[in-house]
């Protein structure tokens, strides 16, 4: 249901549509909290399995955004209490959320250190040094540097 089909005219269908957008967000928070546990916890596999609900979740969170700003004056209306539910909401979600993209950039801080730390020790071995300058081994195709490999990397770990 896009944003402009959601025309709400009476108090029924406005606190049916905040109670539908509440549902939304908190099975969103649960989804964002697990995924947030599970990297904390370095189960990044088993972390992103609720990817696609999450995909879903955010899409209908986010059409139900874009509805209640086309109806803010009948929610307003119709369903005060229910618009107040839904600012309070909001504030905890991003809170949620706000944590969610913490832990995800740390992680991904945390594994582009590694890759690089990886990176810098497999280039160490592969370059001689003498008289503590790095010296490179002469190459069987004649070109300086032309025995370095490519990094490999076993996703399994």
């Amino acid at each position: 249901m896009a944003a402009n089909d959601t025309r709400l005219s009476d108090r029924a269908g406005a606190q049916a549509f905040v109670q539908g957008l509440l549902t939304v967000m908190r099975d969103l928070e649960a989804v964002l909290a697990r995924e947030s546990e599970g990297v904390r916890a370095g189960r990044i596999g088993e972390a992103m399995t609720g990817t696609p609900a999450k995909t879903a979740l955010a899409a209908a969170y986010m059409t139900g955004l874009e509805a209640a700003k086309a109806n803010a004056i009948a929610l307003a209306r119709f369903a005060p209490e229910g618009l107040e539910a839904l600012k309070a909401a909001q504030k905890r979600f991003a809170a949620v959320l706000e944590v969610n993209q913490q832990v995800l950039a740390t992680a991904r801080s945390v594994s582009e250190g590694l890759i690089k730390a990886l990176a810098e020790e497999v280039g160490k071995t592969r370059n001689a040094t003498v008289y503590g300058r790095p010296s490179h081994s002469p190459s069987p195709y004649g070109r300086p540097g032309a025995n370095s490999g490519p990094l490999v990397l076993s996703r399994n770990l």
